[in-house]
């Protein structure tokens, strides 16, 4: 019992809690809206990039050339929650990126200071903006460029959950416990996830909604990427009256008043990412 409180404890030093969004059905969600907006130019770059995934499988000796591995289709959904999976399969680039998944402004009454928030350009909003720069940057290696798109994909989408631009005193309501429907959580999961899950949609169905409803956000993304305003708008979400339960005690009240902003904040993460992609991707000019 004590090595696993140790081992959670020295996890939790090196891998905050707050790097976590949307749970893996948000993030792919994201990723699926942006997909069907791109540019047929944007599409096929990132097609190009992804195809980098599929490693070839080696052959026994005496046989011709390399197979590819039977199945790979790499998309942006599928490779959405590559970020928060690194403290498995890279644990140095995933000590490293860490902070890139957040940015804590709720004490700043949601405004942004690179300065005070983001030393050394670690958070989401510098992150963005740094991995956007790697993925135009056509005289990079293709795994550079591909290493940022899969960080691009999901730091659009960690910037919109609004607990990824909270406050720091509770570690973007990491701290802060809830329980709905007799189940102990927090209140970044609940955001993350709780809401979403509390449904019983399926990913497809999620989808579905999500493309019916009211278009998202119209503004067009240019470059340098407007992470800063993307932060700074879910922050203020944060600090709206109810988002923060006077009672650990939640009810299904609470999924009604604050699962249109989740919707929300999905479909802008969506429309943002495409036309960020787009931008970044495609040479020819907007009309």
């Amino acid at each position: 019992m004590h090595r696993f409180v140790l081992a959670c404890g020295l996890a939790f030093v090196f891998f905050p809690a707050a790097a976590f969004a949307w749970g893996g059905m948000g993030h792919r969600l994201v990723a699926e809206l942006a997909e069907q907006d791109l540019t047929p130019a944007a599409r096929a770059e990132v097609d190009r990039l992804l195809a980098g995934e599929c490693a070839p499988a080696r052959q026994p000796p005496g046989t011709a050339g390399d197979a590819p591995v039977e199945g790979c289709n790499p998309t942006l959904a599928g490779i959405a929650s590559w970020a928060d999976e690194l403290r498995e399969h890279d644990p140095d680039l995933g000590r490293r990126s860490a902070r890139w998944h957040y940015v804590n402004i709720g004490e700043s009454a949601c405004v942004y200071d690179a300065a005070r928030d983001c030393p050394g350009g670690d958070c989401v909003v510098e992150a963005i903006r740094e991995q956007a720069a790697i993925l135009g940057d056509t005289a990079r290696s293709d795994a550079e460029r591909r290493q940022a798109l899969k960080f691009v994909v999901h730091f659009v989408g960690d910037a919109h959950q609004p607990m990824h631009a909270g406050y720091a005193h509770d570690k973007g309501g990491n701290t802060k416990q809830i329980n709905h429907r007799d189940r102990g959580s927090n209140l970044h999961a609940f955001w993350d996830s709780g809401m979403l899950n509390s449904t019983r949609r399926t990913q497809a169905q999620w989808l579905a909604r999500l493309q019916s409803r009211q278009p998202a956000v119209a503004d067009a993304t240019v470059l340098p990427p407007q992470s800063q305003a993307w932060a700074e708008h879910a922050c203020r979400i944060v600090l709206q009256p109810g988002v923060y339960p006077p009672r650990a005690r939640i009810g299904d009240d609470y999924v009604a008043a604050h699962l249109p902003t989740v919707e929300q904040q999905l479909r802008d993460a969506g429309a943002r990412l495409g036309a960020l992609l787009n931008a970044t991707l495609d040479p020819t000019p907007a009309p």
